[in-house]
């Protein structure tokens, strides 16, 4: 985030129209940066292959789309250890209420909710502003 790449996609997320007054290549930059994620996701998803030897269809729904912005969501956006968080806790919980009666998703969703009203930067984003504050 801090690099000068890091800083030109901030530029051009805050203000577009602006960055391409400062004369940078706004269209080569999201390029670039949609380039290194979908990198970064086929290198994750062959990874996920080798290990578990199983090439799975539900990886590639939309609902898994929506499960990862979850998890990023619950454990704090802009943080380095917040999705790796929230992941953790969506999959524990996930396999938690498998061997129940209860609905997965909408306990998921009531526990998304009640995370996002009372954690408004993640789990890790609020522990991180307390060390901070208390310090």
């Amino acid at each position: 985030i801090h690099s000068p790449f890091g800083q030109v996609l901030k530029a051009i997320r805050e203000n577009e129209p602006r960055a391409v007054s400062l004369g940078y290549k706004v269209e080569q930059y999201k390029l670039a940066a949609f380039v290194m994620s979908a990198a970064l996701a086929g290198l994750a998803g062959g990874t996920k292959a080798i290990v578990f030897q199983l090439a799975s269809l539900t990886d590639i729904t939309w609902q898994m789309s929506g499960e990862v912005v979850l998890m990023t969501l619950l454990g704090g956006l802009g943080t380095i250890f917040g999705p790796v968080v929230g992941a953790f806790l969506v999959v524990t919980l996930q396999n938690y209420l498998a061997g129940t009666q209860l609905p997965v998703t909408v306990v998921t969703g009531v526990i998304f909710v009640i995370c996002v009203l009372l954690f408004r930067r993640g789990i890790v984003g609020e522990i991180g502003a307390l060390i901070k504050g208390k310090g």
